[in-house]
């Protein structure tokens, strides 16, 4: 599987956050933000992956359907959920690390790398969500341990190969232990894309930033790595059966 990069360099920029839905959008004009002048970086960063399938992609292009059956407008709407045979993408959420030692690695469900919270990485993936349910995945990361950590790319990608990103509405969303959540939606339509570099934590002159990155790619995480500089080892791996 793969990982991809691609670091852009400027000035940071904040923003308080929207009061009624207390959240902060990173997006290309506002990319990043410093946790350390929020206050919030300590304690527990969680990071939750959650998708649907475009409702735009459901049942073909209803708008031709409409006009040649004009009377299906009078039928109730379907109810969308997040079945396998719906959705039928398995996307994972995972971590490329690097420790101010040197350490380097990846915390993802692909090989069981599933990491820890209270000893190196500092990054802990809670689980594998294999059916885009609502609570999706969820990482961890002790940003108590902050000194030790470089970087973390977070980043998603699809473990049956399928390129489907232009299929799902899929969004990142970061909740540090104060202040407002954080959140990336990955909403551009790129249908070969297989994985997608999401966001950046790096620690920068004392401080830790969190920067939108939201670059996609063909391949999986051989790919990111080397966008990235990361120079690990890849191999192809795979995931035992789970019956729903």
């Amino acid at each position: 599987m793969g990982l991809f990069d691609g670091l852009r360099r400027g000035d940071v920029q904040f923003d308080s956050g929207d009061a009624a839905t207390n959240a902060i959008e990173l997006t290309k004009r506002r990319s990043q933000i410093s946790l350390t002048k929020q206050d919030a970086a300590t304690g527990h960063l969680r990071v939750n992956l959650s998708w649907r399938m475009r409702s735009s992609d459901i049942g073909g292009s209803q708008r031709e359907s409409l006009l040649r059956h004009p009377f299906r407008a009078l039928k109730p709407p379907e109810v969308v959920g997040h079945s396998q045979s719906m959705v039928n993408v398995d996307l994972d959420l995972g971590c490329l690390y690097e420790l101010q030692d040197g350490t380097k690695g990846v915390v993802q469900p692909l090989g069981g790398y599933f990491g820890d919270v209270n000893a190196p990485p500092y990054v802990k993936l809670s689980g594998d969500d294999r059916f885009g349910s609502g609570s999706g995945e969820t990482m961890y990361i002790n940003l108590d341990h902050r000194e030790h950590i470089k970087r973390l790319l977070v980043f998603v990608y699809i473990y049956d190969q399928t390129p489907a990103f232009d299929r799902t509405h899929a969004s990142v969303t970061l909740y540090p232990s104060s202040g407002p959540r954080i959140e990336i939606h990955l909403d551009e339509r790129q249908p070969q894309a297989r994985s997608c570099a999401v966001v950046m934590i790096e620690k920068v002159k004392n401080e830790i930033i969190v920067r939108r990155e939201a670059k996609f790619v063909y391949g999986f995480q051989a790919e990111l790595d080397r966008l990235y500089g990361w120079g690990l080892q890849w191999g192809r791996g795979y995931k035992t059966k789970v019956d729903r």
